[in-house]
This record gives C-alpha cells, structure tokens and sequence, in this order.
C-alpha cells in the first residue's frame, strides 16, 4: 500500500483532467474500474461540470532569470485551474496574484478557482516576505477547454441487491492523508471484498472528483 500511495502522491490532480486518469488507470492495476467521462456543460442538480482543465508548467522568475518558485518542484505552486499566462508584473502588481499564510508561514497553501477564471501563484509566506522590489516574469503554460470530468466506479455482486456505499476522493494534489490515502485504502478493500466467497451485500464503491464528482455521482444514481 505505501508504494502505491508514493506512486500517487506527485501526480498533479484536479477535479477534471489528466492527472484523475492518470490516478485511476494506476488504481485500475489493482482492481477493475468502470470508468466514465462526463462533458463539461453537464448539469448535476444546480451545479455544473466545468471545462476541463492540464497544466504543463508554471514558474515566477526574478530580473535575473532565477526561478524563485516552480511548479515542476511543487505542484502547491500554482492555484489550480490557473488560466495561461506568460507576462512581466512589477512586484506590486505581482502580489495581487500571490497567496500565503501568515499563521503557517512555512506552509504552501492549496488554493484552487475552479469556478472563476483567474489566475495564481502560491508561495510560502516567508518567501514571500523576502521578494524584492523589480520585475518578475510569470508564466502559467495551461489549458482550459471543453472536455470532461473523470470518475470510476466498482459494483460487487453480494446475495442481496442491498448495498453498500464506499466512496473516496482522488482530486486533490500532495495530500498524503485524504487524496492519497483514500484511494489506496479504498481500491485494496475492493480487491479484498472481491475475493471473498460469500457476501451477503452488494458493495458500490466509486472514486469521484470532490463536491462536483459526488454530486453528479448522486443526480445519475440516486435521483
């Protein structure tokens, strides 16, 4: 299980995207998934599917070239669902686009706009304290576009059509204790439940994208 997780871990996830298939074709080695791919514009009760969303790369680099963060070195780096950009900010006008911790001050924040086009970079507050006045050259290489939105799902015949629900979060970036631990401790217990010779209930256990995943999972299951 702890190679798994470390297998898990540095893939750069989202609620849409490469980094989901990425994470459920790994999980899929373990136990079959069913998996779906649901088009941006879906509706799920009032909410809706948004576009689909990959980055390549992203860096802030001071007047002499040195990259002073980068998401190749920390996925955290970059609010997620950041749209392209490639500019030179002064630093004031860089500080508009920057988000720390005051209270954690060696501490990256996680911080994501998957509903509001923006874009964001995240640093620690202590590094952030330390930038110096002058340029800084931002660039953010991504893409939104009309795609889809990810998830997998196992059904386990029991002797009874009453179920079981498991379900489990595979959205979020360097988060060893709920995006990582979840999916590894959930795809175990199906390869486990799966190799049982009796079970009296039928088990449904599904790897969604959070808020969105769940509930476009309940507007087509549980209506």
């Amino acid at each position: 299980m702890y190679e798994l997780a470390k297998e898990l871990f540095p893939l750069n996830r989202s609620i849409t995207g490469s980094g989901v298939r990425e994470t459920l074709k790994i999980l899929s080695k373990y136990h079959p998934i069913k998996l779906y791919e649901i088009p941006t514009g879906t509706r799920a009760f009032d909410w809706t599917v948004p576009r689909e969303w990959n980055i390549k790369s992203a860096y802030i680099e001071n007047e002499n070239g040195e990259k002073i963060i980068d998401f190749e070195q920390n996925n955290l780096h970059v609010v997620g669902y950041s749209t392209p950009v490639d500019k030179n900010l002064s630093l004031e006008e860089l500080q508009k686009h920057l988000y720390s911790l005051p209270e954690q001050p060696d501490v990256i924040p996680y911080v994501t706009s998957y509903y509001k086009e923006r874009y964001g970079f995240c640093m620690t507050y202590n590094q952030r304290e330390n930038l110096k006045p002058g340029n800084y050259h931002v660039r953010i290489d991504s893409e939104l576009k009309e795609g889809n939105m990810t998830y997998g799902e196992i059904i386990i015949p029991g002797e009874t059509e009453e179920e079981i629900l498991l379900s489990t979060y595979i959205c979020h970036p360097s988060m060893a204790n709920n995006e990582v631990s979840g999916p590894v401790l959930t795809i175990h217990l199906a390869k486990y439940i799966s190799e049982l010779k009796k079970r009296r209930y039928t088990y449904r256990i599904v790897f969604v994208p959070e808020t969105i995943g769940s509930l476009l999972y309940l507007s087509r299951n549980f209506q």
